[in-house]
């Protein structure tokens, strides 16, 4: 019980670092702010393909591949339908509603949020899950590997949101709840053990396409829009090596 709390409060923790960095750099000009941006678009691209998308296809087996393309489409599917009800989270960021309707950012900057949010789940399950094994080896690696992932996304959150307006306590309480998702998942994860084992492949997999799905369509265009595209890119690149290299695949 001990490991489970620790490893919860690792994940949580890291993404509370995370987010006192995002409040330390909130004042960043346009070039800096897109490197940052594109870093970690890097590190959710990689993330979304070493750390979810590949671990379901290796946990789900060569002859359910099926199940794994049909949760990544499901995935950006859903982060599609939430486009549509973006204008409508206005009691999360504590702007106007009309803010919300006629200012296409912060839309996109709550979708972007929110996926964020969603694969927290998936992550914590990921690492409770390992603690009902008798070696828990794998689960501390699994920790670890999150709580460094965890930093660079937390820090990102923080800067767009300040930029739409949204108040310094509303947008570290986002910031918060987000974090306590992944101690939900945790413990989750550990509660229902290899019940879990049989969904998470697909629910990995539902995470990383969301995160495809907002890397593409939301961080990637932001970062080329105000004329720093080749920087953006060579920090997308460095952000995705970065992983890449914690995730010991380099």
């Amino acid at each position: 019980m001990t490991q489970v709390w620790l490893s919860a409060a690792g994940l949580c923790g890291a993404t509370l670092i995370g987010t006192a960095i995002g409040f330390i750099i909130k004042a960043l000009p346009h070039k800096w702010n897109d490197i940052v941006m594109g870093f970690c678009a890097g590190i959710m691209l990689a993330a979304s393909i070493l750390g979810l998308i590949l671990p379901a296809t290796e946990q789900a087996g060569s002859q359910q591949w099926w199940l794994i393309a049909i949760g990544v489409l499901c995935g950006a599917m859903f982060l599609n339908l939430l486009d549509f009800a973006t204008p409508h989270l206005h009691h999360l960021t504590g702007l106007e509603p009309e803010k919300h309707n006629h200012n296409s950012s912060i839309n996109r900057i709550m979708l972007f949020v929110m996926a964020i949010a969603l694969h927290k789940l998936p992550e914590g399950i990921a690492a409770g899950v390992g603690f009902n094994a008798t070696d828990v080896t794998d689960a501390w690696t699994v920790t670890i590997g999150i709580s460094l992932q965890n930093i660079p996304e937390g820090m990102v959150v923080i800067s767009p949101l300040l930029l739409a307006g949204v108040s310094k306590m509303r947008t570290f309480m986002i910031s918060l709840a987000i974090a306590l998702i992944e101690i939900v998942g945790v413990w989750f994860g550990y509660a229902v053990g290899s019940l879990s084992a049989v969904f998470l492949p697909s629910m990995l997999a539902f995470a990383g396409g969301s995160m495809l799905y907002v890397v593409s369509d939301e961080m990637i265009p932001e970062t080329h829009a105000h004329g720093y595209q080749k920087q953006a890119t060579y920090a997308l690149l460095i952000g995705f090596l970065t992983l890449m290299f914690i995730e010991g695949q380099i």
